[in-house]
């Protein structure tokens, strides 16, 4: 006869936890902020940071629920992968949102966990816990962009420091960060060994940071110069040479978090028949009065959906097998193009408003939107193009092999 297991325990457990959160919430969080999205984006200013916003942010880190899944030793919250769920599910509820974000989280904390000095560990990971600092990236330059490992930006070696000289484009959030994690060559020999993975202050003498001003009319990302740099050698991540393992890493996180499976699917917001039903021509029966329009939007909220639990489970699986995967590059191939499928839809569902550039015969709403539209174009050539995540798939997950 089958022993019957007992799960009210664990069941109880959960029960509290949510309690707690809801507890947390009932007491922390600052009425006035909900709907705010995250203060330490990893693609917008800094600004000014509210008093109620650094509130909640401090109280957040404080539990390290800012990264619930992060060893709580470095300051994270040390919770399951069920907690953190929950943890989720009781912010949506309430109408809150995680502090705490930026590239620190989203890339750089992730891939230095795994291969981070117990030192660097102590040092960089609890402040990315808390909100109290940004960081960005230094991957792409003039002559390195999809063919990454062509990169030249040098790191002499000059006994107990680096000398680093050369130049990264497209530096997202730049000219606002404190730190940068960067891919920098140590051997000109070898071109993928010849790499390795740097941290680098971003107010060292030296560093020059250059905004790129884009279509969308904002400029998130920079040029940034480096002339004689001075990089301390605890500063290097892992060993000389294995720059090019670690920043592929890093990539995976990036992707994932690219893709609908992570940031892109928060930043969706309202759905398109929602929308559409708000700001579009209705009929009698209070449907969307296009009917072709109203089937298109059908078809992408099924997709979209249904990409949603698909990058969840994908996810899931990876996590279970010690972190991310190559199966980013599917989710980033597929998410990003979903996006700009959606910012597409939304133009067709208000029309002419939805192309405004500027001025008074347009709403805030809808001049966001046109941008929001235009820079959603990058989103299929940032954290690797939809052709390197091809050929990535190809060889990495479907198993093809090049044939001379």
């Amino acid at each position: 006869m089958a022993t019957k297991v007992d799960t009210a325990p664990a069941q109880s457990e959960e029960d509290a936890f949510r309690a707690e959160v809801r507890a947390f919430l009932a007491e922390h969080f600052p009425p006035e902020l909900k709907g705010q999205s995250n203060v330490l984006s990893a693609i917008e200013g800094p600004g000014d940071e509210t008093d109620a916003q650094r509130r909640w942010r401090e109280a957040v880190g404080a539990r390290g629920w800012g990264t619930p899944t992060w060893p709580k030793d470095y300051g994270g919250g040390g919770l399951s992968r069920r907690k953190a769920r929950i943890l989720e599910e009781e912010f949506a509820r309430a109408g809150a949102w995680n502090p705490i974000g930026g590239m620190g989280v989203m890339m750089f904390g992730p891939t230095l966990l795994e291969y981070g000095s117990e030192e660097q560990k102590r040092e960089h990971i609890p402040p990315i816990c808390r909100g109290e600092i940004r960081w960005c990236q230094g991957y792409s330059e003039p002559n390195a962009g999809s063919d990454l490992a062509n990169l030249q930006m040098s790191a002499e070696d000059r006994g107990d420091h680096y000398l680093v000289n050369g130049q990264k484009t497209w530096t997202s959030g730049g000219q606002w960060a404190d730190k940068m994690f960067a891919l920098v060559r140590t051997d000109r020999s070898d071109k993928h060994r010849g790499i390795s993975f740097l941290l680098i202050d971003m107010d060292a003498p030296g560093v020059e940071v250059r905004p790129i001003r884009m279509i969308s009319g904002a400029s998130p990302f920079c040029e940034t110069f480096f002339t004689d740099v001075r990089v301390p050698k605890k500063n290097l991540v892992g060993e000389e040479g294995q720059g090019w393992t670690i920043g592929k890493r890093l990539l995976q996180h990036e992707r994932t978090n690219l893709s609908g499976g992570g940031s892109m699917a928060r930043l969706m917001g309202p759905n398109l028949s929602d929308i559409a039903r708000r700001e579009g021509d209705i009929d009698a029966a209070g449907r969307l009065a296009d009917t072709v329009l109203r089937d298109r939007i059908a078809d992408f909220e099924i997709r979209w959906n249904a990409f949603l639990l698909t990058a969840r489970r994908a996810m899931e699986e990876s996590k279970a097998q010690g972190g991310v995967s190559e199966i980013s590059s599917v989710l980033k191939k597929l998410g990003t193009k979903l996006g700009q499928e959606r910012a597409e839809l939304l133009i067709e569902i208000v029309g002419l408003q939805g192309l405004g550039w500027d001025g008074d015969g347009f709403s805030e709403g809808e001049l966001e939107r046109t941008r929001g539209w235009l820079f959603g174009k990058a989103t299929t050539i940032y954290g690797g193009s939809t052709e390197i995540q091809n050929n990535i798939i190809a060889k990495r997950v479907l198993g093809m092999l090049d044939h001379q």
